[in-house]
C-alpha cells in the first residue's frame, strides 16, 4: 500500500481498482493520481484507492487509463 499526504481539503472518495498486480503498479497509480489538480492525498493498494481531495471518478480514470488500470466507485 502507497500513502502519500500533502494536504486536507476534507473531501474523500474511495475507489475499486482493477488491473493492478504489483507493488510498482500502485506506485504508478498513486504518481498519476498526485499529479491531478486538486488531489491532496492518495492512500492505494491492489484493489483500492482513497482520494483526498476534490476529483471525480472520470478524472481517476482519464490519469489510469494510460497506465492499462481501471477504478470505479466504491
Amino acid at each position: 500500500m502507497a500513502k502519500v499526504k500533502t494536504g486536507d481539503t476534507g473531501m474523500a472518495m474511495a475507489f475499486t481498482l482493477e488491473g493492478l498486480k504489483t507493488t510498482d503498479d500502485v506506485n504508478q497509480a498513486t504518481t498519476a493520481l498526485m499529479m491531478l489538480d486538486g488531489v491532496d492525498s492518495v492512500e492505494i493498494g491492489l484493489s483500492f484507492a482513497h482520494v483526498d481531495g476534490q476529483t471525480s471518478l472520470e478524472q481517476v480514470n482519464r490519469a489510469l487509463s494510460p497506465l492499462g488500470f481501471k477504478a470505479r466507485k466504491g
